[in-house]
């Protein structure tokens, strides 16, 4: 083996024997940024949720308080902006983009993040970015990474926006589309929303808050703890887990910061996380009025159990019992699991948890007060805290559940008996999935009518959605209007 010290041919000598400079120290990558890439590694080969991997992740690489927020913002905004950042890496590469490795591509949207859409100065993006992919990856790679990142920090993200995107003029989805990182089909079905509510202008501001990271959210079950003391709760445990009261939500309390499930409430289910929008659903089914008997309510669709749970707690307090379905055994233990208390008992108010289909479900007709319809959906009212839904979700998938909804919603207002109430609800705002699906179920039953869902939750202002056939007012939520995900609801009585 030659001597390492002595110079090649042709070469410079090395070395401190022979004068030059020691061999620079190799670095290696950061863990922050190796936590954000392992997140984005397993959402596009593992189908995994970004919110449920980055936990692993940062236990992983032993990251907490700064560097686990870096890492959180860096993978979730990441996701967020990938449309975007991927029309400008094309901009900048000489393939295109299926040509570029997976890893590699994972890597550079992770350093076009940093540079556009985070305070991390461009010398230090670029250099982590290139160690990043030198340590996954390898040298080659790491040298195309590199030229790539310098032609991306020529400009900020709105000089980019105006290089990339269409005329917004001529052509406002497809500039929407890049410009606030959605699909393009995705852009079209709620700019189609916002127009169905007589909220034609405000397409830009709702993708806009599609892209905002949003607050946790706490909701204090009620009969097990007040929002009060969940907020007494939270003051106790310091300055950066304080909270407060949601404007909606009577039930609500924003977390200011620190780890939910370190709430002493939250670990003992007497508190959980949900957004707001999605407890003002369960607010809405209960501050419904039904003629005579009101002890039987049915969640027909339960899973996680979020609602279900807030259910539960109202209906203790009114001599009522919940019983909580759910399709898919898996789904049915985490509702299994929202509902119980710390003894291990079912906490009050809880009928029964079973799993059992919707559409064809083992009970009487008849046999419910109150039934909970929050449908299987698309989910894009919620791409807030799911970022990478929005690229997993296409218009077909919409058109396989559209009915799924209407046999569900038909199976719930059979169950619900006469003089009873079904409210309908979805987590996303999308015509055919929202009065679409009600309009059609009422148009083959002459035994239910629609009444006007604004009135189920009067607290809450400029909420009125798009009307059914029938000129009924539903309600529909908005990220850039109520701070909550873009919730639909819609209530439907059963004639006495």
């Amino acid at each position: 083996m030659a001597d390492p010290r002595r110079p090649r041919a042709g070469g410079r000598p090395s070395g401190p024997r022979s004068g030059g400079r020691p061999p620079a120290p190799r670095r290696t990558a950061d863990p922050a940024r190796l936590a954000a890439y392992d997140v984005l590694k397993a959402v596009r080969l593992e189908d995994a949720y970004a919110n449920l991997a980055l936990p692993e992740q940062l236990r992983k690489h032993g990251l907490t308080g700064r560097d686990a927020g870096f890492a959180t913002e860096l993978a979730a905004g990441t996701l967020r902006r990938q449309g975007t950042y991927d029309a400008v890496i094309a901009a900048c590469v000489d393939r295109p983009l299926a040509k570029v490795e997976a890893k590699v591509l994972d890597a550079l949207r992770l350093g076009v993040h940093q540079l556009l859409g985070m305070r991390v100065p461009p010398h230090a993006a670029i250099s982590t970015t290139v160690d990043l992919v030198r340590a996954r990856v390898g040298q080659g790679p790491a040298g195309f990474t590199n030229a790539v990142l310098r032609r991306v920090a020529e400009h900020d993200l709105g000089g980019w926006v105006r290089r990339v995107a269409p005329d917004p003029g001529t052509d406002p989805v497809g500039f929407g589309a890049v410009a606030h990182s959605h699909p393009h089909w995705v852009v079209a079905a709620l700019a189609e929303a916002l127009e169905a509510g007589g909220r034609t202008d405000e397409l830009d501001a709702l993708l806009a808050a599609d892209n905002e990271a949003p607050t946790v959210t706490l909701v204090a079950r009620p009969g097990r703890i007040s929002r009060d003391d969940l907020l007494a709760e939270l003051d106790a445990l310091g300055e950066e887990s304080g909270g407060a009261a949601t404007p909606l939500s009577p039930y609500g309390v924003v977390l200011s910061g620190g780890d939910p499930g370190a709430v002493p409430a939250v670990a003992a289910h007497r508190a959980g996380v949900q957004d707001e929008g999605s407890q003002l659903v369960a607010v809405a089914l209960t501050g419904v009025s039904v003629d005579g008997d009101d002890a039987t309510w049915l969640d027909l669709c339960a899973g996680p159990g979020g609602k279900a749970a807030l259910l539960a707690a109202i209906a203790s307090q009114r001599s009522a019992l919940v019983t909580a379905n759910e399709a898919q055994e898996h789904r049915t233990e985490l509702v299994r699991r929202a509902l119980t208390a710390a003894d291990g008992s079912l906490v009050p108010g809880v009928a029964k948890v079973v799993t059992a289909d919707g559409t064809a479900p083992p009970w009487p007709a008849a046999s419910y007060d109150r039934v909970l319809v929050d449908a299987p959906c698309s989910g894009l009212g919620a791409l807030r805290r799911r970022p990478e839904s929005r690229w997993r979700r296409s218009e077909a998938d919409v058109a396989t559940l559209v009915p799924l909804q209407q046999r569900l919603l038909d199976a719930a207002l059979t169950l619900v008996r006469p003089g009873g109430v079904v409210v309908y609800a979805t987590c996303s705002p999308v015509v055919a999935e929202t009065v679409g699906v009600v309009d059609a179920v009422l148009a083959a039953r002459a035994d239910v009518v629609a009444e006007d869902a604004t009135g189920a939750l009067p607290d809450v202002t400029d909420a009125r959605g798009p009307a059914l056939a029938d000129g009924t007012s539903t309600v529909q939520l908005w990220p850039h209007v109520h701070g909550t995900d873009a919730m639909f609801v819609a209530v439907l009585r059963r004639r006495a």
